[in-house]
């Protein structure tokens, strides 16, 4: 499956799950590590671990597993990253998207 196509099952799953301010980074020419960023932030602690779990089973249901999951979706963090080879979603809470501003960093992204 194409990376784009992932991007758009995550972004999918994301929304439908209620995400705030989900946005896609086109990383593909800047960086070896992905072809896509996905970012979305969370308005709780639950909603954070639902839309992990969404993205995580959309994806699993088309045979695409990730090669690892980072950060801790129950209790008090404040980003979980999810590395799907070609694309790795970020999912904040607020407070953690606004500090580490990946839109800022990968701004020079197409």
């Amino acid at each position: 499956m194409e990376a784009k196509e992932i991007a758009d099952i995550v972004v999918s799953a994301l929304e439908e799950k209620k995400a705030e301010d989900v946005k896609v980074i086109d990383v593909h020419d800047l960086t070896p590590v992905a072809d896509y960023f996905v970012l979305a932030t969370a308005s709780n602690p639950n909603q954070l671990e639902a839309l992990v779990e969404n993205v995580d089973e959309k994806l699993n249901g088309k045979g695409i597993n990730a090669r690892s999951i980072e950060g801790r979706p129950k209790g008090d963090s404040n980003w979980i990253l999810m590395d799907y080879n070609t694309v790795i979603v970020h999912v904040f809470n607020r407070e953690g998207r606004q500090f580490y501003d990946l839109e800022r960093l990968w701004q020079n992204a197409g």
